[in-house]
């Protein structure tokens, strides 16, 4: 309970402060204060077209972290058990890793277009994290275990599920950790920069044309929100499939 109370003290504390600033600027076009903020987040979900920016949004940014994550467990996995393929593709790794977004979201909108560009910058933004990731986790295993499952003759699936799974957990856990919420960055960057029709980035780019502060301030916490959500339920699945099995 004590816990709870100091968080909720803190919030006040900052809410306090953007309600000084607010009344310091004193001009709602510039900087929106804490109470138009609240009234505009209220009246976002009467919006019509709300739900469906909502699910535009979710489904791009998931959609491109999810190939990422496949993509990623199949590249570290491949990458540790050739090692001539993780070097050659470690160049590759580091310079998506590098290479500001901004860059491949210009890119991608001369060759394709703004339909699905959340989707390959959320792609390419975590996938060289998840992959290192997994490449280390799995070149963590004690090697003591892996002389037993040879001299057991542990093969295959059960290898993986006894073995490598447990050590590679935290590795995972923590690529996981970082990347859901650079995914919802990079995504919504790109939705702003290529203005994706009926997504979150549009809303920004729209509040910022019209100079709707309290509605950019309330679509970022829509944004906070969803990311806080996306990260809580996949490390907990995560958490589930890779502690308990």
């Amino acid at each position: 309970m004590k816990r709870y109370g100091k968080k909720i003290l803190i919030l006040a504390f900052w809410l306090a402060v953007w309600q000084a600033a607010s009344l310091f600027i004193d001009n709602s076009l510039v900087f929106a204060g804490p109470a138009d903020v609240a009234k505009a987040l209220w009246e976002l979900p009467g919006d019509a077209d709300f739900w469906r920016i909502l699910g535009t949004s979710l489904g791009k940014i998931g959609g491109g972290f999810l190939l990422a994550l496949a993509a990623g467990l199949a590249l570290g996995g491949l990458a540790y058990r050739f090692p001539l393929l993780g070097e050659l593709v470690s160049p590759l790794l580091s310079l998506m890793k590098t290479v500001p977004v901004a860059s491949f979201v210009i890119l991608a909108l001369i060759l394709m277009g703004s339909a699905h560009l959340s989707v390959l910058i959320v792609f390419v933004v975590t996938l060289p994290v998840i992959a290192v990731q997994t490449q280390a986790g799995l070149g963590n295993l004690d090697p003591q275990l892996r002389e037993m499952a040879d001299v057991f003759r542990i093969r295959g699936w059960k290898r993986f599920w006894y073995l490598y799974r447990p050590a590679m957990a935290p590795f995972l856990l923590s690529a996981l950790r970082l990347t859901v919420g650079m995914g919802w960055k990079s995504g919504v960057a790109a939705e702003v920069i290529g203005v994706s029709s009926y997504s979150i980035g549009a809303e920004l780019y729209n509040a910022k044309i019209y100079l709707q502060t309290e509605k950019l301030f309330a679509w970022t916490a829509v944004i906070l929100l969803l990311s806080f959500l996306c990260e809580k339920t996949v490390l907990w699945l995560a958490g589930r499939l890779l502690r308990e099995g």
